[in-house]
């Protein structure tokens, strides 16, 4: 049975609002009163939880409320929830930068953190200087650092700079230096916060690559915090989904991210149209089961089934797929099958839409449907009709699929239509 590195116990954490410390002056000394009758806090009975989109009507808000678990030494798992839901406070917690309103953590081994740019770094001295300071922070000798210098400047890639004070590095360089120690001296946990992002594409999935070694290879547990679904799923295999403050599932990786592509959001309801309903929007892998999570190595398929309720010439749908920017990455019309649609029949239909391997990037991508026709009549659009994650399948395509733009969708996918009834 595995040893536990991380276990959670009621763990909470209130902020006052707008003020720096506490509170005022008469709220600590109802606080000390108390405390010397042996009595709770008074002030941890009230607060809300940690809502942005809403006012509220307290002063004091509750960052996490009760947060419980427990994680195994040798696990990689990911933390991930919307801005805001407690991630990065939970992790300030467990590497004690701050501490917890109530409750506490039970730790086996030494922690290293990467929770901001520059966490931890002395901007006067070198790199060279912040590797030891750091190495001792943790409580390693010199000579154990020493022994690991030169993999760190190797990984790190800025070796040219290493005796420059770290204050003139970008923060692309400083996040590159700040890993590299993070990762290569020799604690038994490592908890990695959204910095990463700071660095460029190569560097990251070499980050990941070091990460996923750190776990599987060396038995070092790894909390890891991203919005980047990809990137969580390909090094994790359980993950834990924070709201407001409080933890709503710890599952295997493909569940929670599952439930947070869900979480919190309005399916849309197909409204009846006079000429037609919409009955069922979903994404199939080729096998024609319902799937969220797709490899970039993969094609897969978005079905529309639809009924028309009266002979009509050329009804179509149009497909527009956005990424988590909000940004439109391609739209695709079922007019593409002979610039036109053949006379459709009263009945029930089905669209299908092809889409091809390797033509999405990864992250997490949002489907509207707009129903027309060929002369430009919009009977209806809706939005966020389903969620799609495209992770890596780790597979290196070199030049194969050169012919195609990440991110963009064929001009031409393959579109079917079959009458169902």
């Amino acid at each position: 049975m595995k040893q536990l590195a991380i276990k959670a116990e009621n763990i909470s954490k209130q902020y006052r609002l707008g003020e720096v410390g506490t509170g005022t002056l008469s709220h600590d000394l109802n606080r000390f009163w108390h405390k010397v009758r042996g009595l709770q806090d008074p002030y941890l009975k009230i607060g809300e939880a940690n809502d942005r989109s809403s006012k509220g009507v307290s002063d004091y808000v509750w960052s996490l409320r009760d947060i419980n678990f427990e994680i195994t030494q040798g696990e990689a798992v990911g933390i991930i929830g919307r801005n805001g839901a407690g991630k990065s406070t939970l992790l300030k917690l467990l590497s004690k930068v701050t501490k917890p309103t109530t409750g506490n953590f039970k730790v086996n081994g030494r922690i290293a953190s990467l929770l901001e740019v520059g966490t931890g770094f002395n901007p006067e001295m070198t790199g060279r200087e912040n590797i030891y300071l750091n190495g001792a922070i943790l409580g390693m000798r010199r000579h154990e650092i020493t022994r690991k210098l030169d993999e760190i400047i190797a990984f790190s890639g800025v070796e040219r700079y290493i005796d420059t004070p770290v204050k003139r590095y970008s923060s692309g360089m400083y996040v590159r230096l700040a890993f590299a120690v993070a990762a290569y001296l020799e604690s038994e946990i490592l908890i990695v916060d959204e910095v990463l992002a700071v660095g460029d594409a190569e560097f990251q999935k070499k980050c990941l690559g070091k990460m996923g070694d750190v776990s599987k290879s060396e038995g070092r547990t790894v909390l890891f915090v991203s919005h980047n679904m990809a990137a969580v799923k390909s090094l994790c295999n359980n993950a834990i989904l924070l709201d407001s403050g409080s933890i709503k599932l710890i599952s295997q990786v493909d569940d929670v991210i599952a439930h947070y592509l869900d979480f919190g959001r309005d399916i849309p309801k197909f409204i009846e149209h006079e000429l037609y309903s919409l009955d069922e929007v979903s994404v199939l892998d080729t096998n024609y089961n319902n799937v969220k999570n797709i490899s970039n190595g993969d094609d897969f398929f978005i079905s529309v089934n639809f009924n028309l309720k009266m002979d009509y010439p050329d009804l179509g749908f149009c497909i527009a797929i956005y990424n988590e920017l909000n940004e439109l990455i391609s739209a695709v019309n079922s007019y593409h099958i002979n610039d036109k649609i053949n006379q459709l029949s009263k009945g029930k239909y089905n669209f299908t839409f092809k889409i091809n391997k390797y033509i999405l990037n990864t992250g997490i991508y949002t489907v509207n449907v707009h129903v027309n026709d060929s002369s430009g009549n919009l009977f209806e659009m809706i939005e966020d009709v389903v969620r799609i994650n495209i992770y890596d399948d780790g597979v290196r395509r070199g030049n194969k699929y050169s012919g195609e733009w990440p991110g963009k969708i064929s001009l031409v996918p393959k579109i079917e239509i079959s009458k169902l009834i």
